[in-house]
C-alpha cells in the first residue's frame, strides 16, 4: 500500500479508482475527505493494473469531474500500475492537458509507492520538467525513484519562478540528474534535498555535478540543502566545509547515510565552517561512541543543534571480515 499519510501538511486522501460517482463520493467521505471542501486534504491518484481498473487517463478525467479541482492543493501520485515498467506520463500528460482545472495546485508528490509495488531502485520516473512547466505556480516538488527498467528522471527546468522545495529521493541518483537540477532555473528554491544512494543503482553523483549549488550561484535563496543517503558521506563533509553554499544555509541534512569516524573528525575539525546553521542532521550513522560525543561537543559549542541519533554498528563479511556499510535506502 501507499505509504503517505501526510503531504503538504494535509492528510492524504485517496480518489477511488472504479465505482459509480456515488460510490466514490462515499469512499472519500469514509476517508475524511469532502469533494465539496478539496483544499483540507491532498489528493492521491493511484491505479493498478490487477485486477484492470480505469486506465490513468480515464482516472484522471473521474477525478477532475468529482472533485472541484479548483480549490485543489496538492496531488500525490502512487502506483501506476506496475512502476518499475513505466513511468508517471499516464497520469502527467493528463494532468498537463488540463492544467487549467487546476489552478491552484501547490505541492505533488511522484511516487508514492512502497516496497510492496516496487523497490526504490526500480521505480521508473521520467522528464517532468514538462509538467513542472505545465503548473507556473507550483511551490513544492517531490519524486520517489530516478530510474527503473523503462523509465529514467529527467529534471532539467529552464525557468519557473515559484518552485520554493523540490526533493528526489532514489536509491541512486544519476550525475546527469544532478547537473539537470543544479542548471535549472529556480530563483524561489529554499528546500534542495536530493537523496544520492549508492552507485550499484546508479548513484554517481559527484560534489562536481553540483558545483552550481555549492558555490551559491545557482540557487541564492537556498537554506536547506540535504545530501541525504549518500554512499561517501565522508568525502561530501570537507567539499561542504569548503562550499560558500554553506555560509547561506540554515539547515545541513547529512543523514540516512555512511558516515564514519572519518567523516567525524572532518566535521569537528571544520565546525566553524558550519557556525551559521541551525540544524545539522546526521541520524543513521556509523560514528564511533568517542565520536558521537565530540561531535556534538563541537556543534552545541557553537549553537548549532545535531542530530546525531540512530547509531549504527557495521557488519562484518564472513569471509575476509571486511567491515560492510549501508545507507537507509537503496534497493
Amino acid at each position: 500500500m501507499p505509504s503517505l499519510t501526510e503531504f503538504a501538511g494535509l492528510p492524504v486522501v485517496e480518489f477511488p479508482a472504479g465505482g459509480t460517482e456515488e460510490e466514490r463520493i462515499e469512499r472519500i467521505r469514509a476517508q475524511g475527505g469532502d469533494p465539496r471542501n478539496p483544499a483540507s486534504v491532498a489528493w492521491r491518484l493511484r491505479t493498478s493494473d490487477e485486477p484492470p481498473e480505469e486506465g490513468r487517463g480515464e482516472h484522471v478525467a473521474r477525478f477532475l469531474s468529482v472533485v472541484d479541482t479548483g480549490r485543489v492543493g496538492a496531488l500525490v501520485l502512487g502506483a501506476w500500475g506496475y512502476p518499475a515498467q513505466e513511468g508517471p506520463e499516464g497520469f502527467l500528460e493528463p494532468l498537463i492537458e488540463h492544467a487549467d482545472a487546476l489552478p491552484n495546485l501547490r505541492s505533488v508528490f511522484v511516487g508514492d509507492i512502497d516496497f510492496e509495488e516496487s523497490e526504490l531502485s526500480w521505480i521508473s520516473q521520467g522528464d517532468l520538467a514538462p509538467f513542472v512547466a505545465a503548473f507556473p505556480r507550483l511551490e513544492e516538488l517531490a519524486v520517489k525513484g530516478a530510474a527503473g527498467v523503462e523509465g529514467e528522471l529527467r529534471l532539467h527546468v529552464p525557468s519557473h519562478a515559484s518552485l520554493r522545495s523540490l526533493t528526489l529521493e532514489t536509491g541512486g541518483l544519476p550525475g546527469r540528474v544532478a547537473r539537470e537540477v543544479a542548471s535549472s532555473g529556480l530563483p524561489a528554491l529554499e528546500h534542495l534535498e536530493l537523496w544520492l544512494g549508492v552507485e550499484d543503482y546508479g548513484g554517481d553523483t559527484s560534489p562536481s555535478d553540483l558545483a552550481p549549488v555549492l558555490t551559491g550561484e545557482a540557487f541564492p535563496r537556498l537554506r536547506y540543502l540535504g545530501v541525504r543517503n549518500a554512499e561517501r558521506v565522508d568525502e561530501w563533509v570537507p567539499v561542504l566545509a569548503e562550499a560558500p553554499v554553506a555560509k547561506n544555509l540554515e539547515a545541513l541534512d547529512l543523514s540516512l547515510g555512511i558516515l564514519t569516524d572519518k567523516g567525524g573528525q572532518a566535521l569537528v575539525d571544520r565546525a566553524d565552517a558550519f557556525s551559521g546553521l541551525r540544524e545539522l542532521d546526521l541520524h543513521h550513522h556509523y560514528l564511533s561512541e568517542e565520536m558521537v560525543e565530540r561531535v556534538r561537543a563541537a556543534f552545541t559549542g557553537i549553537g548549532v543543534e545535531v542530530d546525531l541519533s540512530d547509531r549504527l554498528e557495521p557488519e562484518y563479511d564472513e569471509i575476509d571480515g571486511e567491515p560492510e556499510y549501508y545507507t537507509a535506502a537503496s534497493e
